[in-house]
């Protein structure tokens, strides 16, 4: 589904007092420890490497599969933002009408 097919059914107002609550900042927490424990992971792939001797190709998809999360994650925590542009995205393609017109 591209961009042009996206349905916000929030308003920006909305989003942006999402953004400041308890409830965001407590999915922001939990998302910033999943992120931390993938970065911990990451790391430890070289001992880890170095005990059980795998496969280049096992490490790379290791690799993948650990910046594959990371990078859902990131998504996950910029969605607000996301959805606010979408909205003023659309606020910019709206026709202008005449009371807003300074003719």
């Amino acid at each position: 589904m591209g961009m042009e097919n996206v349905e916000i059914n929030s308003s920006k107002y909305e989003l942006e007092k999402f953004k400041d609550s308890v409830i965001w900042g407590d999915i922001v927490q939990e998302l910033s420890a999943w992120k931390e424990g993938f970065e911990m992971e990451r790391s430890s792939m070289v001992d880890v490497s170095a005990d059980a001797n795998p496969s280049t190709a096992t490490i790379l998809m290791r690799l993948g599969d650990i910046n594959g999360r990371v990078k859902a994650v990131d998504y996950l925590l910029s969605l607000p933002d996301v959805f606010i542009s979408i909205l003023e995205g659309e606020e910019d393609t709206q026709p202008e009408t005449k009371e807003e017109s300074h003719e």
